[in-house]
């Protein structure tokens, strides 16, 4: 490995000449800057980020734990958080719990282990134990589409609540009154919170219309196509079918596709998200619409602030964005 000596000795200069070029060039002369440069360049000499980190205390690097990267809204986020790091001169590593707390536990220690310079994540763990137990290492996170107290630490999030009713009421609208919720896991706070949502509408309408759930152990394509089998075997088969997700919705299309059921003539569809795929469907698909490059961003501006200088002078902040449903031909259709 090739060090800050051998440069200083192959430019003819002194250790601390190299490192002023590297951290601080305009203290140096500009054909002593151009020297040590060549050098660094004939030498392929790379600075250790690692060593770097323990002399200045913090680390450049954020950590961006999510449930699930197979789903575009997964990516999105990402993006916005990668543009805000990047604008603040820090990188991102993402990583990927795969909706599993056990994974989500072994990531948390890993980025302690690396003294990241903070975590941007989407809890799979519903309780709390693991960002508990990671808290304690005294690494600041933001947790990303969930939302919690002020007192607990930033967060941002969508109001799923409000998404979950723009849903079931566009369908009402429709004229459904057999209609089933297609989700994962209950212990998901978005799952649950969309739930509520489309119940709290149901109630309000006082129309008699029911909503069947169907849980399924994933939040992707393949799960949606086991749902769509067991939305055929209904009886009374739904008119209309909510998912908690795109992927979910289709692979709900696929498989009443693959059985011959018209959407939206025999069921309506509506999706969560709109990833980018949702308007590309064999049936456009009618999806409540998250802002998720913008949340991703938000979380990352909310980390770097509390991570940054003025890191004393930090609030917390719990920031929930809006919802908005996306009307597509998946949906447009009335119950007869």
């Amino acid at each position: 490995m090739v060090g800050i000596k051998d440069v200083a000795r192959a430019a003819g200069v002194s250790v601390g000449t190299v490192s002023n070029v590297i951290n601080r060039p305009d203290m140096v002369a500009e054909e002593t800057r151009d020297r040590v440069r060549s050098a660094i360049r004939r030498l392929g000499y790379v600075r250790s980020e690692s060593a770097r980190q323990l002399r200045a205390g913090r680390s450049r690097i954020i950590a961006l734990l999510v449930l699930d990267m197979a789903n575009p809204f997964f990516v999105d986020v990402a993006s916005g958080a990668e543009r805000a790091a990047r604008a603040a001169g820090l990188g991102v590593m993402l990583c990927n719990s795969a909706q599993s707390a056990a994974e989500e536990a072994d990531y948390l220690s890993l980025f302690a282990e690396q003294r990241v310079r903070g975590v941007l994540v989407t809890p799979a763990d519903d309780s709390g134990r693991n960002l508990a137990d990671f808290e304690r290492h005294g690494i600041a996170f933001v947790s990303v589409d969930r939302a919690v107290p002020s007192s607990e630490g930033c967060s941002v999030s969508v109001d799923d609540v409000r998404g979950g009713g723009l849903a079931i009421r566009h369908l009402l609208d429709q004229g459904h009154r057999e209609m089933a919720y297609v989700s994962g896991s209950m212990s998901l706070t978005q799952c649950r919170d969309r739930y509520a949502g489309a119940r709290r509408v149901l109630r309000g309408s006082r129309s008699g219309a029911q909503l069947r759930h169907v849980e399924v152990e994933r939040l992707d394509v393949a799960a949606g196509r086991d749902a769509g089998a067991r939305l055929l075997g209904m009886s009374p088969r739904p008119t209309a079918v909510f998912c908690a997700n795109d992927l979910l919705a289709l692979g709900v299309l696929q498989a009443l596709y693959g059985a011959g059921v018209s959407v939206p003539e025999d069921i309506a569809l509506v999706g969560y998200d709109d990833i980018e795929f949702a308007a590309a469907a064999a049936v456009p698909l009618t999806s409540v619409r998250q802002p998720a490059y913008r949340m991703g961003r938000a979380a990352a501006d909310l980390l770097i602030e509390e991570t940054g200088d003025d890191a004393a002078e930090h609030e917390h902040q719990r920031i929930v964005l809006q919802p908005e449903l996306v009307v597509r031909e998946s949906s447009m259709s009335s119950a007869g």
